[in-house]
């Protein structure tokens, strides 16, 4: 009786750990698939510069209360080695010495233009506005944004993300880093955002633009008008950038434009309380994806704790042990190695070091953001 017992339990235990090492196997397959086919395409891609003219071009800066980031960043924009642009900032009811700080630029910068919201009790709202409110002041067809916290990597910034306009192009996406300091937060956030980055450009190169990021975007501005702008979304706090490119974007009109000069560093969050709020605002917009995009999104995460969970599971059971550390180590090279030239074509250096711990913590940490940030969607009406 007890040998029935205790084969039975042999066969259950064997059938469980078949069934592990299955889900084992799928799930490093997922991951080899994600980073070679659209990862690697980053560090892989070799830029096509579609427009040799120099169209005229509307830079276009939403500002609340970013009085210190203007007088520090906005010069960068203004300066830029381009023939033919405007610099439209939208000051959305500033309280600070905003309106100071471009009085004084306006003086010694012909190329600036100033659109100015005031506050309205009656009349609450969130960035869209501000941003419609710009792009209608914008006498150009192509529309470059940044944020006022952001510097442009060169003088080339412009003439690079123009450089991508031809007549089937109405999208141009960018690469928006944050400026290196130090602290694990720090390096956090710059391995969130250089990962990220290298998920939406990747997918874009493979034909599959999801998303851009309002650091560093460029798009053509009949285009808005003719979709009708923010319409569809016009009440999520954020989506000025990303649910605009997801609804309108697709292979055939999407180009990238990563090169080092072309980058633009924005100031990182020094605290993690602000960036936890600061990425609960950008996942508000996720649930308003395509669902193709949303699939691809969640998957990749899902299937990274699938191969961690059952990774620990073998290994616990020294189940097949040599074949299971074998796949994981050619997973783990694998992604060091795309990591490592993805680091090295978007210019973060100092994070490959971090790569186990922030890929074991990182779907962890985006879940329990997303979780809360549902919370916040009510606040429509939010600028940021």
């Amino acid at each position: 009786m007890s040998q029935n017992i205790e084969s039975e339990m042999i066969v259950h235990d064997n059938l469980f750990l078949l069934i592990v090492s299955s889900i084992f196997i799928l799930s490093t397959a997922i991951q080899l698939f994600y980073y070679l086919f659209f990862y690697l395409a980053v560090p892989l891609y070799k830029n096509h510069i579609s427009n040799t003219i120099k169209e005229p071009v509307s830079v276009i800066i939403c500002a609340r209360n970013e009085a210190e980031n203007l007088r520090n960043f906005l010069p960068a924009v203004l300066k830029q080695d381009y023939p033919d642009y405007e610099v439209i900032v939208v000051n959305d009811c500033s309280e600070d010495a905003t309106f100071e700080i471009l009085g004084n630029l306006l003086r010694q910068y012909p190329n600036l233009k100033i659109s100015t919201v005031t506050r309205d009790p009656k009349f609450a709202h969130n960035k869209k506005f501000a941003q419609f409110i710009g792009i209608k002041a914008a006498k150009n067809e192509i529309l470059l944004f940044t944020d006022a916290d952001c510097e442009p990597e060169s003088e080339k910034w412009l003439e690079g993300m123009v450089s991508h306009f031809d007549d089937k192009t109405d999208f141009v996406l960018g690469y928006g880093g944050y400026i290196k300091k130090k602290g694990l937060l720090n390096k956090y956030i710059r391995y969130d955002t250089m990962t990220i980055a290298m998920q939406y450009l990747g997918m874009a190169i493979r034909g599959v633009p999801y998303m851009g990021v309002g650091r560093n975007l460029a798009y053509r501005r009949s285009l808005f008008f003719e979709n009708k702008g923010f319409g569809t979304h016009k009440d999520v706090i954020s989506g000025d950038d990303d649910l605009f490119v997801n609804l309108n974007a697709n292979k055939r009109n999407t180009s990238v434009e990563f090169r080092k000069g072309t980058h633009t560093r924005s100031v990182p969050c020094s605290g993690i309380a602000k960036w936890i709020s600061q990425k609960k605002r950008h996942m508000t917009s996720a649930p308003y994806y395509k669902f193709r995009d949303k699939l691809l999104l969640v998957t990749e995460p899902f299937s990274r704790i699938l191969f961690y969970a059952s990774f620990a599971v073998l290994i616990s059971f020294m189940f097949f042990w040599p074949f299971v550390m074998a796949i994981f180590g050619f997973r783990l090279m694998i992604q060091i190695i795309v990591v490592a030239l993805g680091q090295k074509r978007l210019q973060e250096p100092g994070l490959i070091g971090y790569l186990i711990l922030f890929d074991i913590f990182s779907p962890v940490i985006n879940g329990v953001v997303y979780l809360t940030s549902k919370r916040s969607r009510s606040g429509k009406n939010k600028w940021k």
